[in-house]
């Protein structure tokens, strides 16, 4: 599954989702986790009361599952959910993007928490649909 954080350095969950101009998106399975790619977002990211400059944001973590944010407005988290990314506040502004990971690795491979199972069988009937799509084109 894809798991993307907002940060402006790459290494701490440091960014407000809104605001945020960098996602780092990692992929993360049971064995592991591996970086993916940075997403960039450009332009006046401050809160304006202009909730369409969410929506490049929100098409971008289309293929996510969760987002780690520092902080988040109610309306974009609601926006995130309802297309199945669940929104995640960090412990801190100080909370590394690894240690996360590597946590995220280790439930995997143990008992996960409710919430993520829920999120982890969203994602695995999202995937069964695609593939029924797939195969009866």
């Amino acid at each position: 599954m894809k798991i993307a954080f907002t940060t402006s350095d790459n290494v701490h969950i440091n960014a407000h989702f809104g605001w945020a101009k960098k996602i780092d998106v990692y992929e993360v399975t049971p064995e592991r986790y591996q970086f993916v790619e940075t997403l960039k977002f450009e332009g006046d990211l401050k809160e304006d009361g202009n909730e369409d400059k969410l929506l490049p944001k929100i098409e971008a973590l289309s293929d996510c599952t969760i987002i780690y944010v520092s902080a988040i407005g109610g309306s974009a988290a609601a926006r995130l959910v309802k297309k199945r990314i669940t929104p995640v506040k960090a412990q801190s502004e100080e909370q590394e993007i690894t240690d996360v990971l590597t946590k995220l690795v280790a439930t995997l491979n143990g008992n996960p928490p409710p919430w993520l199972r829920k999120v982890l069988q969203q994602e695995k009937s999202s995937f069964l649909e695609q593939l029924e799509e797939e195969t009866a084109v």
